[in-house]
């Protein structure tokens, strides 16, 4: 089934704005390689801060300082406070797209090309956030080499001096050139499966490649996200989190890094 691309821009509401984006993060990750990052702002200053929900499955509902509602591999869940501004999509399973998401959703993105050989190309900027996908390929059985190329999307929001990551349905461990155009990330989704999406240990390899300080495992629930978690025991403060709600400043992420369980995955 060949499912179209959709990018819609609503006359009100969130808007997509026009100037070029720049992405810090990608900027300073060139620069900085091997740097840990630290917040310098006086004591006094609050950073704004960004909530993060966990919905269920791939879903999470990203709530910027703005006002700005964001749903991660959207599949039509009801989500709370009602309908986002921004829904992205990946279709490696359908339990991470749809075809009717809700009206009210005023951008949606696609984690895919619409024409073939041509990948996504998202690179917008939404209220106080910058949104950008790097792609992935995915398994496919119709495809002499197996993969279907560029098929899956790793959706990055930059909004509040931070760097947020999800990564789809991701089917291989990335690149060099993934890394480099991902550039850093504070905080980072991760699908646990170990069917189609990559088994444990390379999910493992990818993460510690990301450096992220905050890792939400989401996709599994019950004892294999859990014995997933325990894999990084050895680097990673685990956190078990009896709320469904995490929110972020770039002043308060946590070091060590984090491995957090919200509510509803473990």
């Amino acid at each position: 089934m060949l499912i179209p691309a959709v990018l819609v821009f609503a006359t009100s509401g969130a808007q997509a704005q026009s100037r070029p984006p720049v992405s810090q993060c990608q900027a300073i990750a060139e620069r900085l390689p091997d740097v840990k990052f630290a917040s310098l702002a006086p004591v006094a200053y609050e950073a704004p801060e960004v909530a993060i929900t966990f919905v269920g499955h791939s879903t999470f509902l990203i709530e910027t300082p703005g006002g700005l509602r964001i749903a991660t591999d959207y599949s039509g869940f009801s989500l709370p406070g009602g309908a986002a501004d921004v829904a992205t999509m990946n279709k490696a399973h359908e339990s991470h797209f749809t075809l009717m998401p809700d009206p009210e959703i005023e951008i949606v993105l696609h984690g895919w090309g619409d024409t073939p050989g041509q990948p996504a190309d998202h690179d917008l900027v939404v209220e106080d956030t910058y949104i950008r996908n790097v792609t992935t390929d995915i398994r496919s059985w119709a495809s002499d080499d197996g993969f279907e190329h560029d098929g899956n999307s790793i959706f990055i929001f930059e909004v509040a001096d931070l760097c947020i990551g999800h990564l789809g349905h991701l089917h291989h461990e990335l690149t060099d050139k993934h890394i480099a155009e991902i550039g850093r990330l504070d905080i980072v989704m991760v699908p646990v499966d170990g069917g189609l999406t990559l088994g444990a240990e390379s999910m493992r390899n990818v993460i510690e490649r990301l450096h992220s300080s905050l890792v939400l495992p989401m996709h599994r629930t019950g004892p294999r996200v859990r014995d997933f978690a325990a894999m990084f025991a050895d680097q990673y403060e685990i956190v078990y989190s009896e709320d469904r709600t995490v929110r972020v400043s770039l002043s308060s992420l946590p070091r060590p890094p984090r491995i957090l369980l919200l509510q509803g995955v473990w």
